[in-house]
């Protein structure tokens, strides 16, 4: 094992006032690297710092890098680091998808729909398998054939609700680091081509919605959420809880699902689910707006990563604690009286307040992982939602 020496550090005369004083640097010694020429210059490799060679020893008089067998104490404090100018950079995505084996022309509109990103899709489709589930008769599962109908349907409006976006927000999108490649941000698509794509989209969506069970019934409903779709981009020019109106958005598949099964609505468990799926989306996409939250304010746009601020994680939980109190009202309003449905609620809620437990609010990767695995959690609910209904029906 390499010896230590513990040796006073040069640089006192070139710190700023509010870093001088006694800094120390528990340094490791620095054995030869190889015997190549250029390497006998240097005892180790350069790093930011000045360095002074003595009989092989490389000493780093630095306060800025160290290396990882390195111990430095310091009289700073964290307040002396300048804070940060901009937002964390992107989390690196996978550039392999499908999308990039599309023909060329394609690409930008799929691009343009979110499908190189399906998790978007899947936390819109989760609400409607729940209410699906919930809607069905004690001791059956969910209708497969409505299953389908709403993925198709999720991921078609989906796609439609983020062409909306883009279409409202390509000024905005081309000053923000993670969104600037989108397609209309970059210019790679026109707002004219954005807007023939989005009425496929629409008359995609109500082929589907035409195919629903009590058609009528659930065309009324399902136009009652275009507002919430149209409005939705424009509310962090307005308001300081966008997320609110996005969860309000999302989560209209818990009235969706129950009408297509009943051709009416249950409120006693439709208000609780559809609540419990509006804190959940509060606290998923306040974590996925940290990333772009300096951005944000100097483009002085709104969020409620912007508005909670220090107090992200606490408000979250409190969130967290509503969207599990949402998820038994609905189990109570459905008549389940078997744990199993609430033990899997419970675990679903533990997932939550994992994701706001462990967040790091400047560093993109891990904002992006705890996002993601909001599918895991949503199918954690559909599958408590399933159980209760078979454990009533005596199946299990």
């Amino acid at each position: 094992m390499a010896s230590l020496r513990l040796i006073r550090t040069a640089t006192y005369p070139l710190l700023p006032p509010r870093q001088r004083g006694t800094h120390y640097l528990l340094l490791s010694r620095c054995r030869w690297l190889s015997s190549s020429a250029d390497q006998q210059q240097h005892d180790c490799h350069p790093s930011p710092g000045f360095t002074k060679r003595t009989n092989n020893r490389c000493y780093k008089q630095t306060t800025h890098h160290l290396s990882s067998n390195s111990v430095f104490f310091s009289t700073s404090s964290p307040d002396d680091k300048k804070p940060a100018t901009s937002s964390p950079p992107p989390a690196p995505t996978n550039t392999n998808t499908f999308v990039d084996h599309l023909p060329k022309d394609m690409q930008p509109y799929a691009k343009l729909a979110r499908m190189d990103k399906p998790w978007g899709s899947m936390l819109l489709l989760w609400p409607c398998f729940w209410s699906t589930a919930l809607a069905a008769d004690y001791g059956c599962y969910p209708d497969m054939q409505l299953l389908g109908l709403f993925t198709v349907g999720a991921f078609v409006m989906r796609g439609a609700g983020c062409t909306i976006n883009d279409m409202w927000d390509a000024k905005y999108d081309s000053r923000v680091e993670r969104t600037k490649t989108r397609p209309l941000a970059s210019g790679e698509l026109t707002h004219t081509q954005a807007t023939v794509f989005l009425a496929a989209q629409l008359s995609i969506g109500l082929g589907v919605l035409s195919s629903l069970p009590h058609t009528l019934y659930c065309i009324k409903w399902g136009m009652a959420s275009m507002p919430l779709v149209i409005a939705y981009p424009l509310m962090k020019r307005y308001t300081n809880w966008p997320q609110l109106v996005l969860g309000m958005t999302f989560n209209w598949g818990a009235f969706m699902g129950w009408a297509a099964v009943h051709g009416d609505l249950d409120w006693r468990v439709i208000l609780p689910l559809y609540g419990s799926g509006v804190t959940w989306t509060i606290v998923y996409d306040t974590i996925y707006a940290h990333q772009d939250r300096i951005d944000d304010a100097k483009l002085n746009l709104k969020s409620t990563a912007l508005h909670f601020g220090s107090n992200t994680k606490p408000i979250l939980h409190t969130f967290s604690a509503l969207t599990l109190l949402g998820w038994t009202l609905a189990g109570y309003g459905a008549g389940f009286v078997a744990p199993i449905y609430y033990a899997g609620s419970s675990l679903a809620w533990s997932h939550l307040t994992w994701q706001v437990h462990t967040m790091d609010v400047n560093d993109s990767k891990n904002l992006l992982q705890r996002f993601k695995s909001n599918q895991q959690l949503g199918a954690i609910v559909f599958c408590s939602c399933v159980a209760g209904n078979m454990a009533m029906g005596g199946v299990i």
